[in-house]
């Protein structure tokens, strides 16, 4: 199996794909701040919300999978958001050990405002992977 060597043009559509992941970053953890949450919890609360079934609720296991977190960094997340009045807690009915996580009103109401003033920033994103798909040879 042969591969060519990047191109210089190669190298210059990834460096611009990540500038604009960068620029993307910064800018969902000053909006996340202006909204009262840490990047942290603007995270946690997305993958709770955005849970891969549409239950809009996790698990802690799911979140850190997800995170791509320890667990033990992801209880002491949702210790906090919970203290904070960000997400509730319920046992499962099936499984004891078990807590499902959701929004509260106010988690939702922060994650709302944070998500909805990214929208700009997720369209310009969407355009540089877009482009870097277009630029850079298959395989």
């Amino acid at each position: 199996m042969t591969s060519q060597a990047p191109t210089v043009s190669d190298v210059v559509s990834v460096a611009e794909f990540r500038a604009a992941l960068r620029v993307f970053l910064r800018r969902s953890e000053r909006i996340a701040r202006q909204s009262g949450l840490t990047p942290q919890r603007y995270l946690l609360l997305l993958m709770i919300k955005g849970a891969r079934d549409g239950s809009e609720q996790s698990t802690v296991t799911e979140l850190s999978e997800r995170l791509q977190l320890a667990q033990s960094t992801v209880t002491e997340l949702v210790r906090r958001a919970e203290e904070a009045g960000l997400i509730d807690r319920a046992q499962s009915t099936q499984d004891g050990r078990i807590a499902h996580l959701r929004l509260s009103e106010e988690g939702e109401r922060r994650l709302m405002r944070s998500f909805t003033e990214l929208a700009t920033q997720r369209q310009h994103l969407a355009e540089a992977f877009e482009q870097l798909d277009a630029e850079l040879p298959a395989g």
